[in-house]
């Protein structure tokens, strides 16, 4: 082809890629419209003589085929290109327009577009020189013109902005946003079940509370605090409370999960919220080299993964429970019929552990439309690619549950003679506190926060139990109820003209006084007895997770087979695959590979 003929053919093919770019589904309907009329005169096969309007797109078509190469793109109607397309005010006026939108309705005030229209027409005749406005509709365009992330900060705020963010793209498309193995990226965070729920018999009767007319007595709606593995949606934790959300909520769930699957995530990724600002939970992830990251204060996006499972929980299955609150969005069609609190009929107890069932069964084998298969198989996929990972590994012991026990504000205790630490009024002994050496030094202590008779304290390096003075008064009872009842105590005594100190005697007294049977406290005594059974349910659980012995394993596999009994033969096979499926589960579950 001659070089000159190539020069004339690419301007012509890009001219006609620009024409085609710009041609809307009208246009592409009308274009066809008038080929189908055209296409007998192009063929001669009608010899009658055409109108003026056949004529001219004839002509068109003849004419795009000889500069563009396609006869088609001359059919295509111009209507953008039809009419005056030029501004009708003029400059002044449109950058005058322009300065009284970014002043009078890109504020927090909030204006309607027509009254701020109606005070421009205002400005426009009293400037000098007066200026003609333009019309309603054009200064109504330009308002939109201008709408986006910008526009809505300045009205509505930062928060409201948000949503319109620019978005920014990935450094690369192969760096995965959750991870590339499981353990690698954790989100811990809590929500608020819609469900109410009530104290069980038992607890009535522990409390000592008449049961004639207080059985269903209900205790309000439950928080649910979940940790989620985000490379593979999976639900390493999940645990149950009444109280608000706080550190020991978080290092709970950590317990549970280290007991579940022996290991610690490396980064775990939480929201602002004041119990993930402790110190003892940010003590507790440097002690295993974790990493933590605080999403963006707002920005709902960065815990997708686990907000998105709050409402998965609720549709899929607290929605299913009866005494759930859906009715209650309807504020004004709630009757007395259909009140959550008078249809509740779960406890605590049972809910957790249908809960539990839920979310390590049901939920992990679920597909995943995310992942395209279920969280467990892409949790074990990820762990056979990521490695076994044996550094990784944390020993469930007594000292780790020590470190996830809080401290008191000061962290240390003056060791006082023949009384021992004082942690929230409570005095707890030692045998090694005897020690002259120990006697009215500080020492590093810690408390159960779910048992106030007992509290730990680092002596001789190494971490010792002690026992309150008042142990079977104050066992089973948590910080919680401690705080209140020491709180209506100091508030009896200022009442009162009292000294403000009170001891452990004095907060015995009160325990046990009729005055604890009411109110808040009494309240937060039936919750603390329905939280006892939900602990007891999560340490059988770990109690009673399958342990195996792969050396025995390996050992009775290897003498099975080689017996040479062949009556036996088919018997060993079968009880062999048995054994390959239980330790497969096993190990599955507890990511070892």
């Amino acid at each position: 082809m001659p070089l000159s003929v190539l020069y004339l053919i690419v301007p012509s093919y890009l001219a006609a890629a620009e024409i085609i770019k710009h041609a809307t589904c009208e246009d592409i309907i009308e274009a066809n419209r008038r080929y189908n009329l055209i296409q007998p005169y192009l063929e001669d096969a009608l010899k009658a003589y055409p109108s003026s309007t056949i004529r001219r797109w004839r002509t068109q078509y003849q004419k795009a085929l000889l500069i563009y190469g396609q006869g088609y793109l001359g059919l295509l109607p111009k209507h953008n290109n039809k009419g005056n397309r030029t501004p009708k005010i003029d400059s002044q006026t449109q950058e005058f327009m322009l300065d009284f939108i970014k002043e009078h309705y890109e504020t927090p005030k909030q204006r309607r577009k027509i009254r701020v229209y109606e005070s421009f027409v205002l400005a426009c005749q009293t400037h000098d020189p007066p200026f003609k406005p333009p019309s309603r509709i054009t200064f109504c365009h330009a308002i939109k013109q201008r709408s986006g992330h910008h526009q809505t900060r300045k009205r509505l705020g930062n928060r409201a902005a948000i949503s319109e963010e620019p978005f920014y793209w990935e450094l690369k498309q192969t760096t995965p946003r959750h991870g590339s193995r499981p353990f690698e990226i954790v989100h811990i965070d809590h929500t608020q079940i819609d469900i109410e729920l009530v104290s069980s018999l038992e607890s009535l009767t522990n409390c000592h509370i008449a049961t004639n007319n207080s059985i269903h007595q209900n205790l309000g709606r439950p928080w649910a605090t979940f940790m989620v593995d985000a490379y593979s949606r999976r639900i390493l934790s999940v645990y149950l409370t009444f109280d608000e959300p706080s550190y020991r909520d978080c290092m709970m769930v950590i317990r549970i999960c280290v007991a579940r699957f022996g290991r610690f995530p490396q980064n775990i990724v939480v929201d602002n919220g004041k119990e993930f600002h402790s110190h003892y939970f940010e003590q507790l992830l440097a002690s295993y080299t974790c990493t933590l990251k605080y999403r963006p204060p707002a920005h709902a996006r960065f815990g997708s993964i686990v907000e998105r499972l709050f409402g998965t929980a609720n549709t899929q299955f607290i929605h299913e429970l009866q005494g759930n609150t859906q009715i209650k969005r309807l504020h004004r069609k709630v009757t007395k019929s259909v009140s959550p609190e008078r249809l509740a009929i779960w406890t605590l107890e049972e809910l957790y552990s249908a809960f539990c069932e839920w979310a390590y069964s049901v939920y992990d084998q679920r597909l995943h439309p995310a992942l395209g298969t279920s969280p467990c198989d892409a949790f074990v996929t990820g762990l056979a690619t990521g490695g076994s990972r044996l550094h990784r590994r944390v020993a469930y012991d007594e000292l780790f549950q020590i470190l996830t026990l809080p401290a008191p504000d000061q962290r240390k205790r003056k060791v006082q003679p023949g009384k021992g630490v004082k942690i929230h009024n409570i005095y707890y002994w030692a045998d090694v506190f005897r020690d002259p050496e120990i006697e009215k030094s500080m020492l590093w202590v810690r408390y159960d926060p779910w048992n106030a008779g007992i509290a730990y304290a680092l002596a001789q390096g190494q971490w010792v139990k002690c026992i309150s003075s008042y142990y079977q008064y104050f066992q089973g009872r948590s910080e919680k109820e401690i705080r209140l009842a020491s709180a209506e105590l100091n508030q009896r005594q200022r009442n009162y003209g009292r000294k403000l100190t009170i001891n452990d005697r004095e907060l015995v007294e009160f325990l046990n006084s009729k005055f604890a049977q009411e109110g808040a406290i009494l309240k937060q005594r039936l919750r603390d007895t329905e939280h006892d059974k939900v602990h007891k349910i999560i340490q059988n659980n770990l109690i009673t997770e399958p342990k195996l012995n792969l050396a025995e394993f390996a050992a009775e596999e290897n003498n099975d087979c080689l017996g040479d009994d062949s009556t036996n033969e088919g018997k060993n096979c079968e009880t062999i695959s048995n054994l390959t499926a239980y330790i497969t589960e096993t190990l599955e579950y507890y990511g070892e590979f």
